[in-house]
C-alpha cells in the first residue's frame, strides 16, 4: 500500500514529515478505514476519495492551514496526520493543531516523534510563536501526546466543537516557542 517516500521537510530516527498531497488519497483513506475504531468518537478523517479530495484541497490551498503526514522512514508508510489550522500571523503568530495516528502505528511513539518535528517546523520555517491543541477531556491518548511534547493545560472550553452529532467540551493545551526552547 505505501508509495515511495518523498522528500521530507524534517526527519527523525523513525519518521519524517511531509506536506499532504492529493496523491496520498488511496493510502490515507485505506488507513482511515482501518482505524475507525481507534478514532471514534474523537476524530473522523476522510475515508473515501471524495471526502479526501475536499480535505486535502483545503489543507493545500488555504493559507490558514497546513497539513502534514507522519511517514515511517523504512518504507514511507503513512503513520498519521498532523494539521495546523486557523493560522494567524501578525501579532498573534499562532495555529491550532489537530492530529491522529493510524491503527497500525498507534502506541509505537511515531506520532510523538512526528509531532515534535511539526512543532520544530512551525516554530522554525513557519515562524509561529504559539501552538494550541483542543482535546476532549476523555481522549487520554491525545492528552498524553500533548503533555509529552511539552504542552501545558491552559483552560477548559464547554461546548466548543460540534463533533459526532453534539457540542463537545474541550481542554485547551498550548506551547510557545519559548517553552519549547526552554525544554
Amino acid at each position: 500500500m505505501p508509495h515511495t517516500a518523498s522528500r521530507f521537510l524534517a526527519e527523525g530516527p523513525r519518521v519524517g514529515i511531509r506536506p499532504i498531497t492529493h496523491a496520498d488519497g488511496a493510502e490515507f483513506t485505506a488507513r482511515a478505514l482501518e482505524s475507525k475504531d481507534l478514532h471514534h468518537p474523537w476524530v473522523f478523517p476522510p475515508d473515501n476519495a471524495r471526502a479526501y479530495g475536499s480535505y486535502a484541497g483545503r489543507l493545500i490551498e488555504d493559507p490558514t492551514k497546513a497539513g502534514f503526514l507522519v511517514c515511517e522512514q523504512t518504507d514511507g508508510a503513512i503513520a498519521g496526520f498532523i494539521n495546523i489550522n486557523n493560522i494567524v500571523h501578525g501579532a498573534f503568530q499562532c495555529g491550532a493543531l489537530g492530529y491522529g495516528a493510524f491503527a497500525h502505528a498507534a502506541g509505537r511513539g511515531l506520532m510523538r516523534e512526528g509531532l515534535g518535528l511539526v512543532i520544530d517546523h512551525a516554530f522554525g520555517p513557519m515562524r509561529l510563536h504559539r501552538l494550541e491543541i483542543n482535546v476532549q477531556p476523555g481522549n487520554a491518548a491525545s492528552i498524553a501526546l500533548a503533555r509529552s511534547c511539552g504542552f501545558r493545560l491552559e483552560g477548559f472550553s464547554p461546548a466548543m466543537l460540534f463533533i459526532d452529532g453534539a457540542w463537545r467540551d474541550h481542554e485547551r493545551w498550548a506551547l510557545t516557542a519559548e517553552m519549547r526552547s526552554a525544554g
